[in-house]
């Protein structure tokens, strides 16, 4: 884990290690391993932090900070947590993007001499996640790498978790940025000298990694072996050396953090941007996919979808929501699916059932990396029992996708059968204490548990038997962890003790003894317990082996649960939510009927009120006005969001949806500033700007609100107006463009493909009334003072703000008047002789340049410029 350049821990000197104490001296050793990892060194019922870790965690986890005696001539600073609470302290650290290297003791402090002999068995990053306590049921967590290069970047990411592992390249940093916002991974690799995480404003979760760690030589032969192939052209990225390289980066990290072969990651999924609708990272946080500017989980498009069954349904999902499919046959699959499950009308029934399979991919994960603990295995058998129940619900149902799905899913019967002989009904949640392996899975288990089961029963007429043979009737059996079995009589009676019974505790009224028959029992049943639990941990260990040989159709089944939820899922929400199929066509349109926005219909407690929407070759920008709180900035994110659902294979909010080929979405609504990064609201405005003028094309469908209200009434007008006609004209955007300003709306007039729309409303006396109804033409009004009015502004500010308009607009109509008048003078005025025509206006305008041969045109230029010498 050590990386070049690390610098081990500051407050201690690692080179006079003499100086220590022998337990810091080895505590330092494994430190200098993890310079930049907190290290929880297991010292009996703690995990105890020493020097900068033990202040560093004080601080992080709000733990009390002590000292240790001395060592080196130095107070120890020490912090510790008992080991039954360390994967709660584990969740606050990776939650803060830091990591930790945990120490365990894996000898035996009865047989050792010295220190107990210790070593780090685990390191948690944030990104390298397994454990369920540690992991958020329903998002993934995931590990990703950037490599650097001339053409672009190479990005990996990886859910160790359930060991989906993909590639992919870009060519820009937004690019980058935006598949990054895309992903979220909880950790991301970089090289030591990478730039990266200040440009992008990544500020937690970055490990460093030395330059070579992402060679792309190197990452093949690693990926290579891993995978068992002689080359990367079966995945489809064998050309993609960036990716490459930072795929391989990736994998050596996770081998180096989990001490674990790495069975489940079995290849690697390649991706290219252009298979998706592409989402920079503003428009991802603008149509609040997974996470909404409010904070509020429900307020988003997955808190309206998503009521799947499982947690790896959840996961999908939101896989498919950030990424929508422009493969046009794989969205009409999914668009069938829903489709007949609907007809079928057994939704009902497969909720339910799914709702009994519990994690998989997870569970599998961790038994790839043998961490997987005895309940996992009893839900992995649990849920297997339940596929023949699914396949039941499956039958007979006609559809390419869900038969699919069906023979993906399998029904396993060996792997159930093993895990329902060797796990008990309801295990323990551990396999250090037993009681795991079934009774009858085992004859050597079963013959080691009969002896220590019999013991009662020994004790019992072995304690008959000694107050027969010694007259002593309160002589009784007992048993102590400290001292083990023993014959215990009271005081009064111990002149009464046979010769045969040794001494072993006195106590203030009785005395304990053994006897060799005793003894003997002792040793063997402390023997059989520790055999017992040795055997058991083995033939789990075993179990865990045989089990990790079927990981690749067990995975295949997961996923097909997985997708069979989400599909089910987006059934059941199309039913409940009265959403329709959209039709996906070839031809250069956008025609939506009664359209709704998901989640507001979903927040608002009165009818909400649809529009809809007609964009074609001949109209392709609407100029959208109306006032603040009117719903422009709804109707444009509903637009949005109904194309992006229907390219995820979901049924839309709307009465109807025919949506051509859409290449991008873009969205500029709203901004804030970036203080950190120097950056203004009109800044960051302008940049989202920049990005979609410079990469849309007239396959895109393009959001813009309020372009230019961020700098003076001129500038801003001047901006809003060249940008519109740029996306109208050059590039041809399906443009949704949302203005206050009512000078643009005379942009039909000049350009074509224009046409003015506007959200109604109606004033009465002083307060408004939103329609929120979508008519054809400008606004008549902006309705500013009322929306004031509305949000409470104080009643003699809005009649002071109405009598200063009324002043200005009176200035405006006088300042008109006076212009027309002075217009009606010119005719009046004389006007001076016209000049006479140049003779190149007549030579030029005598030449036609269509008809115009090479040699012509060139005999002509000779003439001009004859003229002009």
């Amino acid at each position: 884990m050590k990386a070049p350049g690390s610098k081990p821990d500051s407050s201690v000197d690692p080179d006079d290690l003499a100086q220590h104490t022998p337990v810091m001296q080895h505590y330092l050793r494994l430190k200098a391993d993890y310079p930049d990892l907190l290290l929880f060194y297991r010292m009996g019922d703690f995990y105890e932090l020493f020097f900068e870790d033990a202040e560093r965690a004080a601080r992080l986890l709000d733990i009390t900070l002590t000292k240790r005696g001395q060592s080196a001539g130095r107070p120890i600073p020490m912090a510790g947590v008992p080991y039954h609470t360390l994967e709660g302290y584990l969740a606050k650290l990776v939650r803060k993007g830091v990591s930790a290297a945990i120490c365990e003791q894996i000898g035996d402090p009865a047989k050792s001499k010295g220190p107990v002999e210790r070593r780090v068995t685990r390191v948690v990053t944030p990104g390298t996640l397994t454990d369920e306590a540690l992991l958020e049921e329903r998002r993934e967590n995931l590990l990703a790498a950037i490599a650097e290069g001339k053409d672009g970047y190479g990005l990996a990411a990886l859910e160790l978790s359930s060991g989906r592992f993909s590639v992919l390249e870009v060519a820009t940093r937004e690019a980058l940025a935006s598949e990054l916002e895309r992903l979220k991974p909880a950790e991301i690799l970089v090289a030591e000298d990478s730039s990266l995480p200040s440009d992008l404003r990544i500020e937690h979760g970055i490990a460093r990694r030395p330059v070579w760690h992402l060679d792309p030589d190197s990452g093949e032969r690693l990926l290579c072996q891993q995978f068992g192939t002689r080359d990367l052209t079966g995945f489809g990225c064998a050309s993609l050396r960036l990716a490459v390289g930072a795929a391989g980066c990736l994998l050596q990290y996770v081998r180096d953090t989990q001490f674990a072969a790495l069975p489940h990651l079995r290849g690697l999924i390649t991706e290219q941007r252009d298979e998706a609708l592409i989402l920079d990272a503003a428009t991802r946080r603008n149509l609040e996919l997974t996470e909404s500017l409010s904070g509020r989980a429900e307020h988003t498009l997955a808190g309206v979808l998503d009521r799947t069954a499982t947690a790896m349904g959840s996961r999908l999902l939101r896989r498919w929501l950030h990424r929508p499919l422009r493969d046009r046959i794989a969205v009409r699959e999914r668009h069938s699916a829903i489709r007949t499950l609907i007809a079928e009308g057994n939704l009902s029934d497969l909720h339910p059932t799914l709702a009994g399979i519990g994690d998989l991919e997870r569970i599998l994960a961790r038994i790839a990396l043998g961490t997987a603990r005895p309940r996992d295995l009893a839900v992995l058998r649990d849920s297997l029992a339940i596929f023949p129940a699914l396949h039941d619900l499956l039958a007979g149902i006609e559809d390419p996708l869900l038969a699919r799905l069906d023979a993906d899913i399998g029904e396993h019967p060996d792997t159930r059968d093993l895990l329902t002989r060797a796990i008990l009904a309801q295990p323990p949640m551990l396999i250090r204490d037993g009681g795991v392996i079934a009774p009858g899975f085992d004859e050597e288990l079963d013959q080691l548990r009969d002896l220590s089961s019999n013991a009662d029963r020994f004790l019992l007429e072995l304690e008959t038997r000694e107050r027969e043979r010694t007259g002593i009737p309160g002589l009784k059996v007992g048993y102590n962890r400290v001292h083990g079995y023993y014959i215990e009589i009271h005081r009064a009676q111990a002149g009464r003790a046979p010769l045969d019974y040794v001494r072993r505790q006195t106590l203030k009224d009785a005395e304990r003894y053994i006897t060799p028959e005793l003894k003997r029992f002792e040793d063997q049943i402390l023997s059989s317990r520790e055999r017992s639990l040795a055997r058991e941990k083995a033939l789990y260990e075993e179990l865990l082996g045989r089990l990790a040989e079927s990981l690749p159709p067990l995975q295949t089944s997961a996923a097909g649960i997985a997708t069979l939820d989400v599909i089910a899922n987006l059934a059941e929400r199309a039913e409940s939510l009265n959403w329709n199929c959209p039709q996906l066509t070839d031809t250069a349109s956008i025609e939506i009927e009664d359209g709704r926005h998901p989640v507001v219909e979903g927040v608002i407690d009165i009818p909400f009120v649809a529009n809809g929407l007609r964009m074609d070759a001949r109209r392709r920008m609407l100029v959208i006005t109306g006032p603040n709180m009117g719903g422009k900035s709804t109707y444009m994110r509903q637009n949005a969001l109904i194309v992006l659902l229907a390219h995820v294979g979901s049924f839309v909010p709307a009465r109807a949806a025919t949506i051509g080929p859409v290449d991008r979405i873009f969205s500029r609504i709203g901004a804030s500033d970036d203080l950190a990064g120097g950056r203004s609201t009109f800044m960051v405005e302008m940049e989202e700007t920049a990005n979609i003028l410079n990469n849309a094309t007239d396959q895109s469908l393009v959001l813009m609100d309020e372009v230019g209200r961020g700098t003076s009434t001129f500038d801003g007008l001047s901006l809003a107006w060249s940008c519109g006609v740029e996306l109208a004209t050059r590039i041809g955007a399906y443009s949704l463009f949302a203005t206050h300003y009512f000078e643009l709306t005379t942009l039909p007039e000049e350009y074509p493909g224009i046409a003015n729309v506007h959200l109604d409303a109606v004033e009465h006396g002083t307060s408004i009334v939103f329609m929120h109804a979508l008519r054809d033409g400008p606004a008549n009004q902006s309705y500013g003072l009322a929306v004031a009015a509305l949000a409470g502004v104080p009643a003699p500010v809005i009649a002071r703000a109405r009598e200063r308009l009324r002043e200005l607009e009176e200035a405006a109509r006088r300042h008109a008047e006076r212009e027309a008048v002075q217009l009606s003078l010119f005719p009046l005025i004389a006007k001076p002789e016209p000049t006479p025509e140049h003779p190149l206006c007549a030579v030029l305008r005598g030449i036609d340049p269509d008809s115009l041969t090479p040699r012509d045109a060139l005999e002509n230029l000779y003439r001009l410029k004859k003229m002009v010498d």
